[in-house]
Formats: structure tokens, sequence, C-alpha cells
């Protein structure tokens, strides 16, 4: 390896709260070369991101002090420069691109604005700065790129945003980019084309990548090496080949036995009977055509796994079964009985059969209540279980059931990690005992021995209780772990349908092909033989 571009030595970062000091951070060492793909891989909680917001000069201090340590680039040890110098280095030197673009983004300022902004701000002229930014939104892939510069964020799609995030990034020639967790919420197809990208770019420039991620398919696609965090502290480090084949941590042996998509493939009953049947939904907005004469079944104990890409028409499906969006046209029978035209008082007895597990824990569980009050909360809507000893009692059992505390029943939504939230929303959905659960993209957001843990959890309550489960989600190895069946919708239609076994080993529809193909394997030498099959066609 040639000589160190950036080097982290012994650095230590503690957060200083009202709990306590927290040590987020403990004697981190890593370096990274010219052109070299670093990734950081571990948990939420790990510290991964905080070191290399460190390198940024992006911590709160206070509440964080950096214990000690030097980060030295260039033969300056940035922990000792000056505010005003990070600056100058911030998008010049070292660049930054984050996991959530639209938070990241000004709502009120053009995309045009903002990416030429990382010019202007370092004084170079508007004129430079709007051909420099015209150029990169032509190369990152946004189409009309004259037309994009005068658009807001919310008129991207999240893959659109994070290609915007790329191109400001970029503006400057940075020697090094740091990426924190860039494709975490993209589709796979999207993700691929962002990773591909990246690599281009990379290719093109021979600036350096350092990328933070749970997610092993990533540095299976992209790492050189890679440093493994857990609790704040390097436990392994490697080539990315050595660490999966060889891994000699316990932590990082839990995070490999945990990638999914490498288990038994689920096989249906055909015997149960039948819980739920939807017979040519129709659902539009204005001219777009959401759902298309859009039919399926699913039966007692099934779990039926809807996959497809933003926009496919999946969470609209979900929503459209529960009455949480109106059909214009169709049927959906639950258990014998018509959703679409049932009356107010019937769908309340029905939506405590059927509940639903959001996307984002955040938005889904009011951050006024305790997790005591969102868990108990069905029960006081459907007037069951007054006795309040039992309440109480039930409830530190869902949480136990779930993988968390009893001492988490008092606490509120934003004490806890997305994770952690998530659980908490699975909780709420068990508490009234339903018959089916809608999953819309309930693990997606999870690190990935978490998520291995909740799709335990909701395997284990089908079998035991007979839980059937209609699950939204982009993850194929999660899908292929979990599912018995599967539904592959595009464009608001349903291409392909069928048993897991039969939609993973011989799809019939080329999108479902294009998208099992974008999938990405957490053993680097599997995915380098498909980027050798996918390069030749």
């Amino acid at each position: 390896m040639s000589e160190a571009l950036l080097t982290v030595k012994n650095l230590s970062v503690d957060f200083h709260t009202a709990g306590g000091t927290v040590h987020a951070v403990k004697n981190v060492n890593w370096s990274i070369a010219p052109g070299e793909t670093l990734a950081i891989l571990g948990e939420s909680g790990s510290g991964k991101s905080v070191s290399a917001n460190a390198v940024m000069n992006l911590l709160d201090r206070p509440p964080a002090e950096i214990v000690s340590g030097e980060i030295l680039f260039e033969g300056r040890d940035l922990l000792k420069i000056s505010d005003e110098d990070h600056r100058a280095l911030n998008g010049k030197k070292i660049a930054m691109i984050f996991q959530d673009p639209l938070g990241h983004l000004n709502p009120v300022y053009t995309v045009g604005w903002q990416i030429m902004e990382m010019m202007t701000a370092h004084g170079r002229p508007a004129s430079a700065a709007r051909a420099r930014a015209l150029e990169l939104i032509t190369r990152v892939g946004i189409p009309e790129p004259e037309k994009a510069m005068g658009k807001y964020p919310h008129q991207f799609s999240g893959g659109q945003r994070q290609r915007l995030m790329i191109a400001m990034a970029l503006m400057l020639k940075p020697d090094i980019l740091i990426a924190d967790e860039p494709t975490t919420a993209l589709d796979v197809t999207i993700q691929a084309e962002v990773l591909s990208l990246l690599k281009e770019l990379q290719r093109e420039t021979g600036m350096a990548l350092v990328l933070i991620t749970h997610d092993l398919g990533v540095v299976a696609e992209i790492a050189d090496r890679v440093v493994v965090m857990n609790s704040g502290e390097i436990v392994e480090a490697g080539t990315a080949r050595d660490v999966y084949h060889n891994p000699r941590h316990a932590y990082t042996q839990k995070l490999i036995a945990a990638a999914p998509g490498k288990g038994d493939i689920k096989l249906l009953d055909d015997a149960a009977p039948l819980l739920l049947e939807a017979k040519k939904l129709n659902k539009t907005y204005g001219e777009f055509a959401a759902l298309k004469d859009v039919s399926l079944t699913l039966a007692r104990g099934q779990s039926l796994a809807v996959v497809g890409e933003s926009g496919s028409g999946k969470s609209t499906l979900a929503r459209t079964l529960l009455r949480l969006e109106t059909a214009d046209s169709g049927e959906a029978f639950w258990k014998g009985r018509d959703l679409i035209s049932m009356n107010a008082r019937d769908l309340l007895g029905c939506r405590r059969e059927i509940q639903m597990v959001f996307q984002d824990p955040t938005q889904s569980l009011n951050p006024r209540m305790s997790v005591y009050q969102l868990i108990a909360e069905g029960w006081d809507i459907h007037k069951l279980m007054p006795n309040r000893s039992e309440r109480r009692a039930r409830v530190l059992e869902l949480l136990e059931q779930v993988g968390l505390s009893p001492e988490h029943a008092d606490r509120y939504a934003h004490q806890f990690s997305g994770g952690q939230r998530q659980r908490i929303a699975i909780a709420r959905a068990l508490a009234l005992e339903p018959e089916l659960i809608i999953c819309d993209e309930a693990v997606s957001a999870l690190d990935v021995s978490i998520q291995a843990q909740v799709i335990a959890l909701l395997d284990s309550l089908r079998q035991r209780l007979g839980i059937s489960f209609l699950f939204i989600a982009h993850d194929l190895g999660v899908v292929r772990d979990f599912a018995d069946t599967v539904i592959v919708m595009k464009s608001g239609e349903i291409v392909e349908r069928g048993p897991t076994r039969q939609i993973f080993e011989t799809p019939e529809h080329p999108y479902t092909q294009r998208l099992l193909a974008a999938n990405l394997d957490p053993d680097p030498d599997v995915q380098a033989q498909r980027r050798i099959i996918l390069s030749n066609g």
C-alpha cells in the first residue's frame, strides 16, 4: 500500500450527557491511501460515524470531547488546526456525503445554488461554479441537468438526491470522500448504480473513499480494506476478503452469520385456510396509476413478500388493504368480508386483527407517549384488558419478546435507537394478538444483527401463533430468508409471483432478473464473480 493520505491515531471521543459519560470512540487507529476504499463496518452506536465526524470537525463540543489522539493529513494534525483552517479543508480536500440527503439539503434553495455554493464559498467565481455544477450533475446521471439546477430537493427521488449530494461533494475535486451510509435506504438497483458511480468517479479522480456502513454486501462490492468497530473500538481489520472468510473476533463472526440470504428457503403450507383475498385493486393519484388490477391471496401462517423499487405500488397496496387509502375499484376480502365496502364499526374490529408496522418508527410512534402508553393504546381503543396490573405485566412481557428490557417501559421513543424504536412498533402491533401483520419496510433501517433477530422473532411468531405476514421489502436477502411466497411489482402491476425458491432460482420476468442481479452478496468472492458476469452482459 502506498503512503497514507489520512491517518487516525489513538483517537478517543467521549460524550458527556445527563446520564453520565459515554465513551463513544476508544483508541481508534485507521489510515487510508490515495485511490483506496476503506470500509468502516459496524452497527448503530459502534462509533464509526463519530470518528469520521471528528475528521471533518463536525462534532458538537460540548457534549463531545476529544480525549486523545491525532488525525494527520498532509503533515498536519487536524485536531490542532483552527476552525477557519478546517473550513478551508472541508469540501476542498476532504468532502462528505451523508445517509439522509433530504435532511442535509436545504429545502428553500435550489439544488443548483447549493451545489454551486461549494465553490463560491471557497472564493471561486459563480460562472465557473455553474459550469462545474452542470458538468457534475450530468456526470452523476441526473436527467435534464439545466432544468435540474432550478429544482428543489423535494422534487427528486431518494436515489437522485444521493447523486446530487455526490455531485456537491466532488465540486472541488477532494482528495478524500467520506460516505456515511450512502445507500442504506435505497432500492437494490439504485444502490448498485450509486456504488458503481462512486467507483467510476474514484477511478477518474484517484480520490480515497472512506465508506461507513453496516451492510456486508456493500463492503463486498466496493471495499479494498475493512475495519470492524464494536462499542467504540476496532475489533478487526484486514482486506475485505480476509475479514469475511477468516474472521477472528466473535463480533465479526456474529455479523457475518447474521447476513441475510444464506438460510433455508421456506415452503408454503398449501392446506392453510385463506385469510385475505384481493381482486383487481386499482388506485390512481391524478394521472398516476399507483395500482393496476392487483390481485393476491394470503393464507393463515403464510409470509407473502412484496418486492419492487420505490414507486412500484408496494406501500399503496398495503395502505389500500388497510383502508388507509381508498381503492378506486376492486375488492378485498378479509375472512370472506369485503374490506372495501365495510362500515366504520366493522372496520375497527378488523383492524384489531390486521396490524401494520411502518417503515419509519420515528414517524409512527407518538413522541409524547411513553413506551408503556404506546403499547397499551390499542387496548384502550378496543376496550380490552381493563385490569391495570395485567396490562403492565403484558407490556413487560411484550418488551422482552421483542428483545427489550422491562425498564424501557417508562421511557420515550426519542431515548432509543432506530432499531429499538422498530422493536417497540412491533411490540405495539403484537399487543392486539393480530392474525395478520403488514410490515412496510419494517427492517430496512436496522443493523444486520438486529435485523436477523427481528426476522427470527417474526418467524417464531408465525410458527407458534399462526400469524400471517404481508412483508414489503427491498432487501432481497431478507425476503429469501423470511418469505414462502413472493410477488414482484413494477409500476403498479404484479409482473411475477410464485414460491420463493422459484422466484430466486428461476425468475422469468426481466425486471425480476434485474432486481436479483443488483442484489449484493456479503461474500467478496461471490460478488466479484457477479461483477464479471454483469460486465459480460
